[in-house]
């Protein structure tokens, strides 16, 4: 027997076959200029079946439409799409309220409110639902009126863990509300929590904001997971009212991204994509929306064409 160090006895290897890579040549892309429905024609994403997501059902006659803009994702657009659009619908003559559950209260300030005169505030709506009539608030947008967010908000779902019906708070507070307004448009905060959980309880609707980078369609299915189990468990009418695509440029990768999600929700992505621009990223800080410090601006002009589609689509076109 050969000892463990006598290697006369091996066969002799053949020559293996070389593994050549992959060349990767680097080429100058042209300018991208096609339109966004044809923008899947460059995804190197494989064919899909789409995302499962609800659709939303009509609004029950007699009532405003009760809509939350939401993505745990934050920095995507929330707030200045509730802002935009609730200014929007104003300026069309539909009475809005916004509700602000985000404790950075942003809807505030965008608003031209001055949070510091403010008593009553969302964290008193969830906690004590009677005090809704009195927490809501003048704008500086005709029509729009907002119960805002702020601080308080921190720590208020280790508060309502000891209640009972703890996820249907802002559904009984916002009831007696909604035969005075056409719509109203809850912002949320960055996270699928508590108070997450009971602006969707409180739902007919659902509008996405997703901006058109990598990581966008790993947070839409988280997202669509928590739709359908509080479709299932807490408020069987919910569904989605709409996707839009924010801050979104004439990019290759932003291209690829918009197509990927325009084929995972073919019927319900809201055209044309919000793209970024300044004066909508300005706005804010002279406390108005867009339509007032600069409606002819890219971000003025892609808010209204918006608000058109959702406005048909919410039944408010007169």
């Amino acid at each position: 027997m050969a000892s463990a160090g006598d290697i006369s006895d091996l066969p002799e290897a053949n020559e293996a076959p070389l593994v050549i890579d992959v060349q990767f040549i680097e080429e100058e892309e042209e300018p991208f200029s096609q339109p966004l429905e044809a923008a899947d024609e460059i995804s190197t994403a494989r064919p899909r079946s789409p995302m499962d997501l609800p659709h939303s059902l009509p609004t029950p006659n007699g009532r405003a439409r009760v809509v939350t803009v939401i993505n745990q994702k934050g920095g995507v657009g929330k707030t200045t799409t509730v802002i935009n659009i609730a200014a929007q619908l104003a300026l069309r003559g539909h009475r809005v309220l916004v509700v602000d559950s985000d404790s950075q209260g942003n809807c505030a300030t965008g608003l031209g409110v001055d949070k510091s005169r403010v008593r009553n505030t969302t964290r008193d709506l969830m906690l004590s639902p009677e005090t809704a009539v009195d927490s809501r608030h003048a704008t500086a947008i005709e029509n729009v009126h907002i119960i805002v967010g702020d601080r308080s908000l921190i720590g208020l779902e280790q508060e309502m863990m000891r209640q009972l019906g703890r996820e249907r708070r802002m559904s009984e507070a916002l009831e007696p509300l909604l035969s005075h307004y056409d719509i109203v448009l809850i912002d949320t905060p960055p996270s699928l929590g508590l108070v997450s959980i009971n602006s969707l309880v409180a739902s007919d609707g659902i509008i996405i904001p997703v901006q058109t980078e990598y990581f966008a369609l790993e947070g839409l299915a988280l997202l669509a997971g928590t739709i359908r189990e509080v479709r299932s468990l807490l408020n069987e009418r919910i569904g989605v009212d709409g996707v839009l695509l924010t801050m979104h440029a004439q990019t290759l990768l932003n291209k690829q991204v918009a197509g990927e999600i325009l084929e995972s929700f073919p019927d319900l992505v809201v055209s044309p994509p919000i793209r970024r621009n300044v004066r909508l990223a300005e706005a804010p800080s002279h406390g108005v929306p867009i339509h007032l410090h600069d409606p002819s601006s890219a971000g003025g002009k892609d808010y209204q064409e918006i608000t058109t589609v959702l406005e048909r689509r919410w039944g408010l076109s007169r």
